[in-house]
Parts: C-alpha cells; sequence; structure tokens
C-alpha cells in the first residue's frame, strides 16, 4: 500500500524503517511510526495498549513478540482486535517483521506492534 512504512531490516534491539533506526519498541501505522511503545505490564501485551492500532482500525496487525518470543499477548487484547474486526497474527520479530511487509506488499492496511529485544 503505498505510503505505508516499509521495514527495511531488524536485529536484536534495533530496526530500520523507511532508513530511520529506531532502538526502542515501535508501532506501525499505516501512516507513520510511533516509537518508544511501552506496555502497561512489559512483557504482556493488553488492549489498552493497542489504542492508536483500534483507532487506526487496519484490516491486520502484526504482532513481534521478541527475539526469543518472550512477550505474550492477553486473550483479552485478542479478543478485543477479533471485535474490532482486526486479523491478528502474533510471531517472534524477526519473523514478524517478513509477515508484515508481505501483507503490506500484498496492498492490504496493515500495522504492527513490535517488541525488539527478548
Amino acid at each position: 500500500m503505498a505510503g505505508q512504512p516499509r521495514i527495511d531490516s531488524y536485529e536484536f534491539g534495533g530496526i530500520q524503517i523507511d532508513g530511520q533506526t529506531y532502538t526502542s519498541d515501535v508501532i506501525i501505522l499505516p501512516g507513520g511510526v510511533a516509537d518508544n511503545w511501552w506496555r502497561q505490564e512489559g512483557h504482556t501485551l493488553q488492549p489498552g495498549d493497542l489504542s492508536a492500532v483500534l483507532d487506526a482500525s487496519p484490516s491486520i496487525l502484526v504482532v513481534g513478540q521478541g527475539a526469543h518470543g518472550m512477550m505474550k499477548v492477553a486473550e483479552e487484547t485478542l479478543t478485543r482486535l477479533q471485535d474490532a474486526g482486526i486479523e491478528t497474527v502474533c510471531a517472534p520479530t524477526t519473523r514478524a517483521v517478513h509477515i508484515y511487509n508481505e501483507r503490506r506488499g500484498q496492498g492490504q492496511a496493515v500495522a504492527a506492534a513490535l517488541h525488539l529485544t527478548c
């Protein structure tokens, strides 16, 4: 989808999006990037952590659970996203980056919530 950010690269603790490097967790929305993303409970993704995503209403949310998959997604978060009509794909961040870019390339409105470390 035109105008939607593209992930150039990812490695533990850092990600490059449209040529800009970020070293903190990020949310990518169809219109841009929100950096310094923090969660209420650290390694558990709660519905309140995704208010920007819910407001943007993308077709798909790709959740990067960290390099080793340490960030868990609460069941109520998955339910809230499903109720909002947002398909959710959860994977370790390396895989999530690939999924995000692939879905983005298919012209879908895609968002990503990416934990960059553990």
